[in-house]
Formats: structure tokens, C-alpha cells, sequence
């Protein structure tokens, strides 16, 4: 039993959640010192450096021609949008509340994929989706003491984006694996977010040291390494066992941030992100029943590994 528990692939899933879940404290400390749009920028090229030199070793393949207008939307929306909004968002909002938050982006991805790709909404996605999204406004009612506020529903604006990332990379993940998407949209959101080189070029200079080693965490870390053995665990693993992992997402974080930050969730935060995950957890119950587990080329338990925070 414990050597099944201490396999690598297990340790690898484990150590996704964990990396994943600490961006959001990281985010906190690094927005302090660098603010939204540096922040934003050396996370992103930090973790394209890293991919491009696991790149040849990983045998990671260039994009088709014809795949590149999806891939330039990965970027925009994965990579680019999503880093932006939810360190705009995490300068007033609590990092747990944030990764609350985020949790709904699976619904935003079904909802696109029954919009554009004639995926049949089932009475469980419906009803799951409602269920996260109200879950969500719980939240944000929390995050506000008493009222929505716009920090949070930029929060909710980037789970949004990462949610157009999950359909996004459908298509493309029927042709190339999990890490040459996430390898290709990183690039790509690196050459759009270059107008906010000015702002980093301005504020990197003053920036502390512990802001400085944030960006550079995220980038090599939860960004980078994040992905990587997430992929590696994804395809060793069972549907189920990949997917729940991913709730654990949320409440690691909220004790990350209290040991790290000391922040300490409102209750309604709690109970709204117990419901958001009740939602999701009801979506994904459907769509891994209509999942086969034998994986191919582009497997398609990848998705669920994009940009987590």
C-alpha cells in the first residue's frame, strides 16, 4: 500500500496540487513588489524559457500551420489574459478566495464546448453548472463582506478565460500531447504580453528580493514544473483518480495561505467553494462516464492540466 502511494506517478499528481495551489499565496507576495503587469510578464516568459529547454528533450513537436489560430487563442486567453486577470483580481482579493474561485473554470469550458462543439448538455452538466456558478457568487458575496466586488469578479473573469483555454485546446489535443500544447500557447502568450514589457522594464529595477523570487517561483514552478509532471502523472493514472486530485486544488491553497500569509477564509468563502466543487464534481462525473481510459496521442485527460493558477 505505501509503496503504491510513494510511486512516482502518485508523488508526481501530489505535486502538481501542491505547486498549483501555491501560486496563488506566491501571486500575493509577487504582485506587492512587481505589481499586475510585471508580475504577469516574467511569470510567463520565465515558464516559456523553462518549457522550450525541456522542449527537445521532451521531443516536443512544432504547430501546424494550420493549427496556429488555436494555438494563438490559448495563448491570449491561457496564458496572457488568464495571468493578468488573476493578479489584478489577487490585489485585493485573499489568495484561497481566489483559487475558489478559479475551481468553476471547468463549467465555462463545458458551456463553450456545448456552444461551439455541439457537445450535449446532460441534466448533470446543467445542474452542475448552476451549482458552481452560484457557488461562486457565495464567494464572492464573502470576498466582499456583504457585496460583489470587482476584484472578485475579475477573479471570476479569469477563471472565464481559462475555461476558453480548456475548450481551446480540444482540438488541438486530438493531434499533440499535453506539454507541446502548453509548451506552444506559453510561447505564444509570451509574444502577447510583450506590450507590458514597459511596466515590468520600470518596475523590476526597484522590485524586492522576495517579489523577485515569486516571479521567479511561478515561472519555473507551479507554471513550468507544474505542467510537466502533471502530464507525466495524467498518463500513468486513472480518469478519476487525475480529476480529483485537482479539487484538492482549492483547499490546499487556503492553508498555504494561512501558514504563508495568514489569511484566514470567511466561512461563506468556505461554504461557497464547498459548493462550486460540489458542481464540478457533478460536471465531470458525466463527462469521465463518456471518457474512455486508454489514453492517445493528444490524451484528452490533459485538458484538464492547463493553466491552474
Amino acid at each position: 500500500m505505501f509503496a503504491r502511494i510513494a510511486s512516482p506517478h502518485v508523488l508526481a499528481l501530489a505535486g502538481t496540487v501542491v505547486l498549483w495551489a501555491s501560486a496563488f499565496p506566491a501571486i500575493r507576495v509577487g504582485i506587492d513588489g512587481l505589481g499586475v503587469e510585471a508580475l504577469s510578464f516574467l511569470r510567463i516568459v520565465i515558464a516559456a524559457g523553462a518549457l522550450l529547454v525541456v522542449a527537445p528533450l521532451a521531443k516536443v513537436r512544432l504547430p501546424r500551420r494550420r493549427d496556429l489560430p488555436m494555438v494563438v487563442l490559448c495563448g491570449a486567453a491561457g496564458v496572457t489574459a488568464y495571468q493578468v486577470l488573476l493578479n489584478w483580481g489577487e490585489v485585493e482579493v485573499a489568495a484561497g478566495t481566489a483559487s475558489l474561485l478559479i475551481a468553476t473554470a471547468p463549467v465555462f469550458s463545458v458551456l463553450l464546448g456545448s456552444l461551439f462543439l455541439k457537445e450535449r448538455l446532460s441534466r448533470d452538466i446543467v445542474l452542475g453548472s448552476v451549482i458552481a456558478i452560484a457557488g461562486a457568487a457565495i464567494v464572492s458575496l464573502g470576498a466582499g463582506e456583504g457585496g460583489f466586488t470587482a476584484s472578485a469578479l475579475i477573479v471570476l473573469a479569469a477563471a472565464v478565460v481559462q475555461g476558453v483555454y480548456h475548450f481551446a485546446t480540444k482540438p488541438l489535443l486530438r493531434r499533440y500531447t499535453g506539454l507541446e500544447v502548453a509548451t506552444h500557447a506559453m510561447v505564444a502568450g509570451t509574444v502577447l504580453a510583450l506590450p507590458l514589457v514597459p511596466a515590468t522594464w520600470d518596475a523590476t529595477p526597484h522590485a524586492p528580493a522576495d517579489a523577485l523570487a515569486s516571479a521567479v517561483y511561478l515561472g519555473l514552478f507551479p507554471s513550468a514544473l507544474g505542467f510537466v509532471i502533471w502530464a507525466y502523472a495524467v498518463a500513468r493514472l486513472p480518469l478519476a483518480a487525475s480529476t480529483a486530485a485537482l479539487y484538492l486544488v482549492p483547499p490546499v491553497a487556503l492553508v498555504i495561505s494561512l501558514v504563508w500569509l495568514d489569511e484566514v477564509p470567511h466561512p461563506i468563502e468556505l461554504a461557497g467553494g464547498a459548493v462550486s466543487v460540489a458542481g464540478v464534481i457533478l460536471i465531470n462525473r458525466r463527462r469521465q462516464a463518456r471518457c474512455p481510459s486508454a489514453p492517445g496521442r493528444g490524451d484528452a485527460r490533459t485538458e484538464q492540466g492547463a493553466v491552474r493558477a
